[in-house]
């Protein structure tokens, strides 16, 4: 039998600790975002197909046949399932609306309505819950009933074409980027719509389309293009805002990578490097000039920094108080000790594989902390528990379940 997790009503106190949600999405913003929400106390009760569960559960690698980002993605959710499509589905849904405060959901436009699950019967079960649509493309428009992955949007949010070296190919991240981003904007989103209900006493639609806040984070693309007609070309590691910027090889191998964003900051590393002399130059002025001196700026400081090695560079850069970090990979990662000061990855007990390392919270409140509480649970092992807690008997789920609504 799988352990039963605790509710958000035995833990610590937390902001969110009186807020239900309900997170029917799928890979991956959605239910990244709902893992947010649930970090910080709301109540999230995952829903997922009898037969088909998120297959979140089934991207990359597993141990011992149980999928590791699950164990991430799916954390302090209890896991139920119910087929939405069904009548008895569809009816308990309902009845979980009628308990809520937030749907997350993430298929296609008309979907749910389809179902007799739409934005008029969700509402009229609960007039203040607040029903979060996370699609690819938005609920309207041309492109609104097409399938949508964060791909496509680091693709057409023009992100791809910036990324890469000059005479390469557009380049995709190797994660989930755009997704990620969208989490966090949707989860912003979703606190607005609980801050109006507080005023208003209603809840809302959500209309989230992934391929918008990755276009937010790119910056001024859209204005720059507007008054100018300027389209920012690939530069690979380099800037056209500032410079030096740029990853540099150490004489042991390694890389670091500098960022003089800051004016005192590039003078600095300037007079690190044995230039003062390229300081005083009146194009270094701004990040714009320097940046169109890349190549003399790079020289400068990539030549000093290749004939030492990772820790001596570092280490002088520190004591000049000038940007730099190591390139690292994961395994860095998980022993740097700035890291582990914030418990940025932090141990978490499992009764399936046993203690996890995995992201922490994403920030931390002085008052009201967040926590993990347990990581991803099996596929609909809270079922019962939830449903009971509905009202319904036991013969009443048995029933659901030989009806293929469970």
């Amino acid at each position: 039998m799988t352990p039963t997790p605790p509710t958000p009503s035995t833990g610590p106190r937390t902001p969110l600790r009186e807020l239900r949600v309900l997170d029917l999405a799928t890979l991956f913003a959605g239910p990244l975002a709902a893992t947010m929400l649930g970090d910080f106390g709301a109540e999230v009760i995952k829903v997922e197909h009898p037969e088909r569960p998120d297959p979140a559960r089934g991207h990359g690698p597993a141990k011992d046949g149980v999928g590791l980002w699950w164990k991430l993605l799916g954390r302090n959710k209890r896991a139920i399932t119910l087929d939405l499509s069904s009548p008895g589905g569809r009816d308990t849904l309902l009845r979980l609306a009628a308990t809520a405060d937030v749907i997350i959901e993430n298929f296609r436009p008309g979907t749910l309505e389809r179902w007799g699950l739409g934005w008029a019967e969700l509402s009229d079960a609960n007039p203040r819950l607040v029903l979060t649509r996370v699609t690819g493309f938005g609920q309207f428009g041309p492109y609104s009933h097409r399938p949508g992955f964060g791909t496509l949007a680091e693709a057409m949010s023009g992100f791809a074409t910036l990324t890469g070296e000059p005479d390469g190919p557009p380049t995709l991240p190797p994660f989930g980027l755009a997704d990620s981003i969208a989490a966090l904007a949707t989860s912003f989103a979703v606190m607005t719509a609980l801050a109006a209900r507080a005023a208003t006493g209603r809840g809302q639609v959500v209309d989230m389309a992934i391929i918008e806040p990755i276009l937010t984070v790119l910056g001024p693309q859209p204005l720059w293009y507007d008054q100018l007609g300027y389209v920012q070309p690939r530069t690979g590691n380099r800037s056209r805002n500032n410079a030096p910027r740029n990853t540099y090889r150490t004489s042991d191998g390694s890389w670091v990578a500098v960022s003089t964003s800051a004016q005192s900051v590039a003078e600095r590393v300037m007079r690190l490097v044995g230039r003062p002399d390229l300081a005083d130059e009146p194009w270094f002025t701004s990040g714009t000039g320097r940046a169109q001196h890349t190549e003399e700026l790079d020289e400068a400081v990539g030549g000093w920094i290749a004939r030492r090695t990772r820790e001596e560079v570092l280490s002088a850069f520190e004591k000049a108080e000038a940007a730099i970090a190591p390139v690292y990979d994961i395994r860095d990662v998980m022993d740097d000790p700035q890291y582990r000061a914030l418990d940025t990855v932090t141990e978490v007990p499992d009764p399936e594989l046993g203690p996890l390392r995995m992201q922490n919270v994403l920030f931390r409140l002085s008052e009201t902390p967040g926590a993990i509480r347990w990581a991803g649970r099996p596929h609909g092992a809270d079922t019962d528990e939830v449903l009971g807690e509905l009202g319904l008997t036991p013969a009443d789920i048995t029933a659901l379940r030989t009806r293929g609504a469970l």
